[in-house]
């Protein structure tokens, strides 16, 4: 086999011609606004919530605070797309009520109309969200989440709250929120993962208003170094094969491998009312404790959209790209926070378990035109093709005309991925922001490394190895990035 890899790289970037310094300074809109992925128009954005694919749509709802450009009051922002790159903001779906704030949840295509809530033949689009109330809270209450659902009869334009909020109370777990629910054709019913502090609760329903209590997984498994939140629990095919594993999603903050927040992941099997580890996974677990949808510090919380798989059996991703670290903190003022690049997540088993895999769609990839290494100036769509010598410690730099520079590449003495912004702009607004490099591990030793990173102003986002090592970062530079180089 041949001793290098191909790296393919994609660059979308405003490039900075000229001496900076002799121009105006850039706005912050020009400068930091990412080009393709989904920010709100003004104010504080967090968690993806309530995804669905219906009628040749993609909906993204999220967490919108629409007064501040920090944390507040939340509420349910909306936006939609038809290839999941161009995205249209909407009016806000969901408000705070006298039940509380709107907390992150999920949404169904009720094709069956088990809700009920279908009228005149239209198909009815159910929310599944969490009530946070803040009354309780101040009063150093426990039970201050509860579980909600609110319906659409207009393909998920405007809501109608549940007369009957709330379909599950709280059973005295401080943190009890985040209800991500699937239909389950094998046990022909609706099942619900809900984070409860450092476990996932499993619920059933047949209509999606009366709830039962199934089971439980956590405790002693995966990482504990904050609460358990945003789960997602999912079938997936193994590629290759007819083999089906059921995976499941738990993001934890703070505890991620290079810091902050990040989401974990577990492969196992689920008959309807519990979800088991699959053995070897187990046991890879207890050896490693490295199963991490993405090893870099900005891709927190993130799910999968309802209602629509790939031709292969795999689902479609996105997550939030920013880290509790720093998220209030960053430099941008007119809005907060990005999502990633939305994602194909798959699964794959290797000689050393069962691995995630997860790739930019190729409904992004698409948008992207060639690039060589030896070109001066990043501007437009591009995509930069890489044959180099695996068996070198391998470097690109990023840079600009400010001396400004952000470094990633692969070191096979250590048999690891990395990513260094200590020097990519500015970062004195968090002393967690680059306390230092951020590395991921390897998971295959085949001579042939594959890389895809794309580059959008402030975030760099690397899928290597068809997406087993994922590392997902952002940075702020004070003039664009120009020019590529490579070091070995």
């Amino acid at each position: 086999m041949k001793k290098f890899f191909l790296f393919s790289l994609i660059i979308l970037v405003i490039a900075c011609q000229g001496n900076p310094e002799k121009k105006p300074q850039m706005s912050e809109e020009k400068l930091y606004r990412p080009a393709f992925h989904f920010t709100p128009k003004k104010s504080w954005m967090n968690d993806p919530n309530g995804m669905f694919y219906y009628k040749g749509t993609y909906h993204l709802y999220f967490q919108y605070y629409p007064d501040d450009n920090v944390w507040g009051p939340m509420h349910w922002g909306h936006a939609t797309s038809k290839d999941m790159v161009h995205w249209e903001e909407h009016p806000i779906a969901l408000y705070p009520d006298e039940m509380g704030y709107i907390f992150s949840g999920s949404a169904v295509v009720d094709h069956k109309n088990t809700s009920g809530f279908g009228q005149d033949g239209k198909t009815p689009i159910v929310a599944l969200f969490t009530h946070h109330n803040m009354e309780k809270e101040k009063a150093a209450q426990v039970d201050v989440e509860t579980q909600s659902i609110a319906y659409s009869l207009d393909e998920g334009m405007t809501w109608i709250k549940y007369a009957g909020n709330p379909v599950i109370e709280n059973p005295e777990i401080r943190d009890f929120r985040d209800p991500k629910v699937i239909w389950d054709d094998n046990s022909n019913q609706w099942i619900m993962a809900l984070a409860a502090h450092d476990n996932v609760r499993f619920y059933a329903s047949p209509n999606l208003k009366d709830w039962s209590y199934l089971s439980n997984f956590g405790f002693d498994k995966g990482h504990y170094g904050g609460v358990w939140e945003c789960p997602d629990l999912f079938p997936l095919k193994v590629a290759g094969s007819d083999e089906i594993k059921w995976v499941l999603f738990v993001s934890i903050n703070p505890g991620g491998p290079n810091g902050g927040s990040a989401t974990q992941y577990f492969v196992g099997d689920f008959d309807g009312t519990n979800f088991v580890l699959d053995q070897d996974f187990a046991k890879d677990l207890e050896n490693r404790n490295d199963f991490w949808v993405d090893f870099g510090r900005d891709n927190y919380a993130g799910v999968t959209w309802q209602n629509i798989q790939r031709d292969n059996g795999n689902r479609l991703f996105i997550g939030w790209m920013s880290n509790w670290d720093y998220a209030q903190e960053v430099p941008t003022h007119a809005w907060r926070s990005a999502m990633t690049i939305a994602r194909e997540i798959g699964l794959i088993k290797t000689t050393q378990g069962y691995r995630l895999t997860n790739i930019p769609v190729e409904e992004a990839q698409q948008t992207l035109e060639p690039l060589t290494l030896d070109s001066k100036t990043l501007l437009g769509n591009m995509k930069l093709e890489l044959a180099i010598d695996s068996m070198k410690k391998v470097g690109y730099v990023l840079s600009n005309d400010l001396g400004e520079k952000l470094e990633f590449g692969y070191d096979p003495a250590k048999q690891h991925f990395y990513i260094d912004r200590t020097k990519a702009g500015k970062n004195d607004f968090s002393e967690k922001f680059a306390p230092q490099h951020s590395y991921a591990p390897r998971f295959t030793e085949k001579k042939t490394i594959q890389g895809t990173m794309i580059l959008d102003k402030t975030s760099i986002e690397l899928f290597w190895d068809n997406g087993q090592t994922v590392m997902t970062e952002i940075f702020f530079p004070n003039a664009p990035f120009n020019q590529i180089t490579k070091i070995e």
